[in-house]
């Protein structure tokens, strides 16, 4: 009986160092439960949930296709991610969610995504399932008049990596450049 509890509690220790191990470059947010509770479109017009990615790593992040710096910047890094992640790269998903419906349809997100990495996929929907994703992450947006009835979108700029099965665990500022965000996409690729 003692083998056994001793057993018992050497597995405890090695499986509590085990998920220690792993340092990340951004802030650790495992057990925040971000980003479980959302239904969007695809660019491919097809309906998607947090479940429709498991299995792989997925980035996800907000942005909108007449972003004037901000999304465009994100999108060049992380397509230098994944060629610094190589033959990695087919087990990582990277999403933008668009925070501006109202003008980025599946068609406008297809056009503007696939610009930077073919593999990358843009998603919508209506008003409220953005807001509800956006709210799943604790990720802001607003929608900012302009001149003549035009208008802009403020959105924060973080990067959300989910593990494989789905569970939030880091959120990374998008201008920590495309070694950090890398290197935190294979720790959890291990």
């Amino acid at each position: 009986m003692r083998a056994l509890l001793f057993a018992l509690c050497v597995w405890i220790l090695t499986a509590c160092g085990d998920a220690g191990d792993i340092k990340f470059k951004g802030s650790d947010i495992t057990g925040t439960k971000l980003g479980q509770n959302w239904t969007l479109v695809s660019m491919e017009g097809k309906t998607v949930t947090p479940a429709s990615f498991q299995g792989k790593v997925t980035l996800v992040f907000f942005g909108f296709t007449q972003c004037p710096d901000v999304c465009p910047t994100a999108l060049a890094e992380l397509a230098q991610v994944m060629k610094l992640l190589g033959e990695r790269a087919a087990q990582v998903q990277v999403l933008m969610i668009s925070v501006d419906p109202e003008r980025d349809t599946p068609e406008v997100l297809r056009a503007y995504i696939s610009g930077f990495d073919p593999r990358f996929l843009g998603l919508t929907g209506s008003a409220e399932q953005i807001k509800a994703a956006a709210g799943s992450f604790k990720a802001y947006y607003a929608k900012v008049p302009g001149p003549k009835g035009t208008y802009s979108m403020d959105h924060s700029s973080s990067f959300y990596l989910l593990d494989k099965k789905g569970d939030a665990r880091v959120m990374l500022n998008s201008t920590m450049g495309a070694p950090a965000v890398a290197h935190d996409i294979e720790a959890l690729l291990r």
